[in-house]
């Protein structure tokens, strides 16, 4: 694998200090996770990539003052630390999950090439994170990113330098929490200067994006009656309309609006059935009438109204036992639905009328064999859905092809499985990663088959969950414990 400075090796930004203890968890109902090495400090990389000198400068603190929120009533104090990076002139922007609309495509503006090599990728630099899940957001040069400090106990909400992985800055705030399929594993929300992260145990924290300077907080358990889902926050933040779209699932709020310059609530959508947060990030949708906001948990989906959090409709004959994949909006009209862990498949279903009397009609349902997802949203490209099947499935793992009217155009074969792992287009390119090789391969996103253009392995593959990130041509992956930045742009 080529290096920046053309070696076989991979750079490495950044050391662990510390004693960590190498141990084996037993997954609840997923995998088996493997943890970083205790007693020295970590310099090497595994399977022979080697280390660099970080360069990493001691931080300084620069603040400890975190303001009450108008909202929350008070949060806890928290630390914003500096580093030596500096921002990127790269100004690409992939800045919250799944891109800058949140429909996992890549902008014209990202070509790709034509195959996958060491040729044709290069690695720019890779940096060891807590173990976790957590997918980075980009902007103005910027990677941001939730991660946690297991010897402190702490969220660190981390900016790095898009250039080399660099630390510019972390603010960090106390969080308890045990290893549980790792820790954390949000993608933050940057927009308007401002970033908004979810923590594992439904911390919700504003930033401002360029120098991390704390604005305000809300702890969903404290102040909503939210209950932490069953392997902590999964529910990526959602900017819009200059407002943090948040669903904590509470009592005290199913949905709610909160404004980014002051931490106000602008408006909570009431809960009176109960529904509880789940692992679903929230998925904007223009409708003829107005704009709404698109929710799932185990007790079904939700469209939420934009303008003032009033409930539009709801579907509750859509359950899952555990809620990941969000609602896709298809047009003004359809949604696709899609689930796993043992209750898999996938619907369509339409809404017709308007309000008070919007209702929800099914168009078709599959069954987990046929389509459906465990932890990824699918993605909808040129008429078409492109996803990873469930584990459980006969063709479980595989990359496939679904046409909207429901029947299967190609699966990508038992010998290209990719588990959990995360995928996006690009360029006409399906990206996907197989989650326990660290496989990156290319294929074609086009329903008339499954053509693969090269393969390349770029991480040591444990648990490679997390959603990808490309912005100008830098490609954002990571595993359990490895953050790694790519430069797959054309002509590099």
């Amino acid at each position: 694998m080529l290096t920046a400075d053309g070696s076989n090796e991979m750079a490495t930004t950044g050391t662990v200090a510390g004693r960590r203890r190498r141990t084996v968890a037993v997954a609840i109902s997923i995998a088996v996770f493997a943890a970083a090495a205790e007693g020295v400090i970590v310099a090497l990389w595994l399977s022979g990539w080697g280390a660099a000198d970080s360069g990493i400068a001691e931080r300084v603190p620069l603040d400890t003052d975190f303001p009450k929120s108008d909202a929350a009533g008070g949060t806890a104090a928290g630390r914003l630390t500096a580093g030596p990076g500096k921002p990127s002139a790269i100004r690409g922007s992939w800045p919250q999950f799944r891109g800058p609309d949140r429909s996992n495509v890549a902008p014209d503006s990202e070509k790709l090439p034509p195959t996958l090599s060491k040729e044709t990728v290069r690695i720019v630099w890779s940096l060891e994170v807590g173990e976790g899940h957590a997918g980075a957001a980009v902007a103005e040069g910027c990677v941001y990113l939730i991660d946690y400090d297991r010897d402190r106990q702490e969220d660190a909400i981390r900016c790095l330098s898009l250039d080399d992985g660099r630390e510019i800055w972390r603010y960090s705030y106390p969080a308890r929490v045990k290893r549980n399929h790792g820790m954390s594993r949000t993608v933050p929300a940057v927009a308007n200067g401002f970033l908004v992260g979810i923590g594992p145990l439904c911390h919700v924290t504003c930033l401002e994006a360029a120098t991390g300077k704390p604005r305000w907080a809300l702890d969903l358990v404290r102040d909503f009656g939210a209950t932490v889902p069953q392997w902590y926050a999964g529910q990526c933040a959602l900017i819009d309309g200059g407002a943090a779209i948040i669903a904590p699932g509470g009592d005290g709020a199913l949905m709610m609006a909160v404004e980014l310059e002051s931490g106000k609530i602008r408006w909570k959508t009431p809960n009176p059935g109960g529904w509880k947060m789940s692992h679903v990030s929230i998925m904007p949708m223009d409708r003829r009438g107005g704009r709404q906001y698109l929710y799932g948990t185990a007790r079904g989906v939700v469209g939420v109204s934009a303008s003032d959090g009033r409930i539009l409709w709801r579907y509750e004959d859509w359950k899952m036992s555990t809620p990941v994949a969000s609602p896709l909006p298809i047009d003004q009209d359809r949604i696709f639905l899609a689930g796993g862990y043992g209750f898999g498949g996938c619907a369509m279903i339409r809404l017709a009328g308007g309000p008070p009397d919007m209702r929800v009609e099914e168009i078709f349902r599959l069954g987990q064999d046929a389509f459906g997802s465990e932890q990824h949203t699918a993605v909808l490209y040129e008429g078409h859905l492109y996803g990873i099947l469930c584990r459980q499935a006969v063709k479980g793992g595989e990359l496939a092809c679904l046409a909207l009217d429901g029947k299967v155009r190609w699966t990508s074969g038992r010998s290209r499985r990719f588990g959990l792992g995360p995928f996006m287009i690009a360029d006409g390119k399906i990206l996907a990663l197989e989650d326990n090789t660290g496989m990156l391969r290319m294929f074609a996103a086009d329903p008339a088959g499954c053509r693969e253009f090269g393969s390349l392995k770029v991480l040591d593959g444990h648990d490679a969950w997390a959603p990808m990130a490309l912005a100008d041509g830098r490609l954002l992956l990571r595993d359990s414990t490895r953050l790694v930045c790519l430069d797959v742009s054309v002509g590099r």
